[in-house]
Parts: structure tokens; sequence; C-alpha cells
């Protein structure tokens, strides 16, 4: 088995084909959208492979540590930040093609109109070992 991170772009990834914002939705098309992801997540549960999934507040900021005895240092709030990650999903599959299959599948959900999205997720996989440095 191996671990995906599914990543749901709210803005920052390539246009989908069903582009509208979410935010011009209808509460109905906003329900039907979580619905989807949650009825999809309920299906992975049963076969095993899902792990996690959450989605996230548009609010954010940048830290960096800000030396000894120092507070950290911040930079945000950026909600009007070019890239914006809307959620994630963790899975856990047999190979790169099953979770290649499922991301698919979570990109159908739908938005305005009930029409799938057809959404670009960024697809990637946790890392099992330590990388090898040579010397």
């Amino acid at each position: 088995m191996a671990k995906y991170l599914l990543l749901k772009h709210y803005r920052g990834a390539p246009a989908s084909v069903n582009d509208a914002p979410m935010d011009q939705w209808t509460s109905d098309e906003i329900t039907a959208h979580i619905q989807y992801m949650r009825d999809f997540a309920d299906k992975l549960a049963t076969t095993g492979e899902f792990v996690s999934e959450q989605a996230l507040m548009p609010e954010g900021m940048w830290v960096q540590y800000g030396g000894d005895g120092r507070a950290a240092v911040t930079d945000g709030p950026f909600a009007e930040t070019k890239d914006l990650i809307a959620g994630w999903m963790i899975i856990d599959v047999e190979s790169r093609d099953r979770a290649i299959e499922l991301a698919g599948e979570l990109s159908a959900a739908p938005g305005a109109g009930g029409k799938p999205i057809h959404e670009w997720l960024e697809l990637r996989p946790f890392m099992t070992a330590a990388p090898t440095v040579e010397g």
C-alpha cells in the first residue's frame, strides 16, 4: 500500500472544465459538491483506501522561525493569494495507477449547474524513506 495526498486547489491550479468560482454557486450546488466528496470518502472507507480528509478555510499565513529568544515572524493572512488550497484527502492504495484513477473520479465532483467540475487535483505520494545522499 502507498499513501497519496490529493490537494484540492481553489485557485492556482489549471482551469477546470466547469470553472465557475465556488463563491458564485448556489447553496444547493455547494451542498451537492460536499455530498459527492463525502460519498466518495465513504466508498473508499469500505475498500480500506480512505485515510483522512479535511476542507480548509481560505485564511492562512506564512510563519518563519524568528531566531533564539525571538517570536516567530508571520506574513499574512493571505485570503487573496494566487494559490489557495481548499482541502486535502489522504488515500492508501495498492498502486500509482489506482491513485490516479481515484483522483480522476474525485475530479468529477459536481459544481455550478450540477455539472462535473473536471478540476485538476494535485496528487503527491508520501515519502516512504529518507532520501539517499551520496557524498
